[in-house]
């Protein structure tokens, strides 16, 4: 699949940009070919992973349909430290709008909040995850969470998969010649599979 790496600004977020008043901020994107007039006839149901972080938030898009799932887009928001916490947010918040604008998901997923002994940077990750509910929700998207264990399930099949062996899994799943990059970007792909196979019932959260 011919795909091409792109960075801001770009017509996709560039009112996102418009909003930033200090700067510092950077979306990195990995976008495929456009869908086919066949493929768009099919109306599959498009699902947007994010994996939520101050510093840097990963984004993937899928379509299910059918039982088959293709993929579509991944990228990563990224903040940079000496911006204020409150600007970073209003980026995350507003980078999430244009995302959903843009390629016009039906549904949402990412990971519960989980609580390490870094209380810090949990609660950092905590304020993302705030913003980018009230994005979705304002939008309308259905969210729909689930615990890294039913992530590690839903994507590989055994929920103690290490890391890497997701990651694998989701290039696998997607036809990529390579593990989605960055990191976040991959667990937010991971997410949305996740989604995906679970079906219209949600996973009870454990």
């Amino acid at each position: 699949m011919m795909t091409f790496r792109t960075s801001i600004p770009t017509s996709v977020f560039r009112k996102a940009l418009k909003a930033n008043r200090s700067g510092g901020f950077e979306i990195k994107g990995l976008l495929a070919k456009a869908e086919t007039e066949k493929q768009r006839s099919l109306s599959p149901l498009r699902i947007i992973g994010i994996d939520p972080g101050l510093a840097s938030t990963g984004w993937g898009l899928v379509d299910a349909s059918g039982g088959r799932i293709r993929y579509v887009a991944h990228g990563c928001i990224e903040t940079k430290a000496d911006v204020s916490r409150a600007d970073r947010l209003l980026f995350i918040y507003r980078s999430v709008q244009s995302l959903v604008r843009e390629w016009k998901p039906l549904e949402s997923a990412m990971e519960t909040l989980y609580f390490g002994r870094n209380v810090s940077s949990a609660m950092a990750v905590a304020e993302a995850r705030g913003v980018i509910i009230i994005a979705l929700a304002g939008a309308g998207l259905e969210i729909r969470e689930f615990t890294p264990n039913q992530i590690k399930n839903g994507v590989v099949g055994v929920s103690r998969a290490d890391k890497r062996q997701v990651q694998e899994m989701v290039r696998i799943i997607l036809g990529l010649k390579e593990i989605p990059k960055p990191d976040h970007a991959s667990d937010a792909l991971g997410a949305a599979i996740c989604a995906a196979h679970a079906g219209e019932t949600p996973l009870k959260q454990r």
